[in-house]
This record gives C-alpha cells, structure tokens and sequence, in this order.
C-alpha cells in the first residue's frame, strides 16, 4: 500500500480519468478528497472507496472559483490533517458539435489523400471558443496547485500531477487551438512549478495523454461514422485508445516516493506523439 496514510486530491473525479485515478489511489492506500461539479457521481464515488477501508471526502467544487477552491483544501486539512498529493484532472474538453466537425475535418486531412490547403479552424473560432478553456483548464489548476503547496510547502512533502495532453505538445489536436494552448500552458506550468518547490520536497510532472476511452470520446465515436473512426485509429499506431485505468496506474507511480522524477511531461499515448 504505497499510499497508506496520505490524503490525495482528485479534481474531475466524477467519471472517466478522474474517476479511474481515485479508485487506483484508494486501492494504493491513500484517502481521496474527490472534487467534482456533480454530486451524484461523486456520492457513487465515496461509497465505492468507503467499501475499500478508505475514507472518502466529496466535494462539489468548481475548480474556476477560486474561493471554492479554497474551501476544498480547507475542508481536506480539517478533515485529514492536510494534502499529500494532488492531481488536477479537471477540465473542458472538445466535445460541442462544432468541435467534433472541426476535429473530423482535422482527422480527415490528415489520413486521406486531399487537395492539400487551410482547414480555416482558427479563423473561424469566436472570442468565446477561445477563451472559454482558461479558467478551468490553466486557472483552475494554478487555483489548485497554489492551494495544495500552501499545505505541502510547510510539511517539507508533496506530489502533483497535472493531466496535461499531447494537444499541448504537438499539433496533434489542431481541430482545437484554444484547448491546445491551454494544455501547453499546463504542461510549462508543470516545470516551473517543479523547479520552484523542488527544494521543499515536493515532485510535481505531468501525464499528456492521448486519447482516453472516457465518456466523452466514447460519446463521439457513438456517433462517428466508420470512416471517421477509422481515420482516428490510423493515426494511432497502437490502433486503440487508453484505458482510464492505464493511465491512473501512471499516476499512481508518480504519486509515489519511488521515482526522481520532478518537472517532466510523460505522454502515454500509443505511439500518436513519438
């Protein structure tokens, strides 16, 4: 049980990734402040780790308010003595129908043999599309992160991941230059922070994933046509998308003392970004 006596917070832990990372946490041992907007998915949650032996505190926060944010880490220092880790997980992804259009355009030029010219993504986002990522995406985990060293700084021990996204390292998710420069800016958040607090114990990386089988994707491919899903698996050489659960099992790695890794950015992501 390498995780046996620290408190980890899990924003996003509702379903999907989030959710998977929590479940892999408590089975390690730890105890799970789970944030989250929705309560019902996160009462499911808490009875889930509760019937593990492991304490489970839900929390409807909004990671974009920072007084709420506050309040969480707050709540988790009265309820467990204080954070140990801390994974920001929480964020918009592309899912609106003008998204996943802009994204099949992408996957289809791509993977077939076309006139090659301007997909014309960028100029057609709205002031909206393009601010609409920022405050949970890059300002909900600096809210976060500043929130959880506040605890970590003073105990001399700490452990972040971010979930950043080959979006942010590559071009590989053009179809979204808002979502893509604010996963780049999480992934440079992730090394200047390390280097800031490396001194105070405290190892802080990041996982940029590829595709994950969340609900969400699982969503689009429901309704993607063959074609279209096909043009997706080809630019995975795996040929299938992340499991929630590998992933989480990286997290947990990275949420423990054996490793010396600080400042990185790990992309599992089969083979998509090499």
């Amino acid at each position: 049980m390498p995780l046996s006596g620290k408190t980890a917070v899990v924003t996003g832990a509702g379903q999907g990734l989030g959710r998977a990372i929590a479940l892999a946490m408590a089975q390690q041992g730890a105890d799970i402040v789970a944030c989250d907007l929705r309560s019902d998915t996160l009462e499911i949650l808490a009875d889930q780790i509760h019937a593990m032996g492991k304490r489970c505190l839900p929390a409807q926060t909004d990671v974009s308010d920072r007084a709420a944010v506050d309040r969480m880490f707050a709540d988790a220092a009265d309820n467990f003595g204080g954070v140990h880790i801390l994974v920001n997980n929480a964020a918009l992804v592309p899912t609106s129908p003008a998204e996943e259009a802009r994204r099949n355009r992408h996957y289809a030029h791509l993977t077939t043999p076309v006139q090659r010219q301007s997909l014309s993504i960028t100029t057609s986002l709205t002031d909206g599309d393009w601010l609409k990522w920022w405050d949970v995406n890059v300002h909900g985990v600096f809210w976060c992160t500043r929130a959880a060293l506040r605890q970590m700084e003073p105990q001399g021990y700490g452990r972040i991941i971010n979930i950043a996204s080959i979006a942010g390292i590559s071009a590989a998710s053009a179809h979204s230059p808002g979502y893509s420069a604010a996963k780049a800016a999480v992934a440079n958040l992730t090394k200047t922070v390390a280097l800031d607090v490396a001194g105070a114990g405290i190892l802080v990386n990041a996982i940029a994933c590829g595709a994950v089988a969340t609900p969400p994707f699982q969503a689009y491919l429901a309704e993607a046509t063959e074609e279209q899903k096909n043009s997706l698996y080809q630019l995975i050489p795996l040929g299938r998308l992340g499991t929630p659960e590998e992933y989480a099992s990286l997290a947990v790695y990275l949420a423990g003392d054996n490793h010396y890794l600080t400042g990185q950015i790990i992309s599992p992501n089969g083979g998509t970004v090499i």
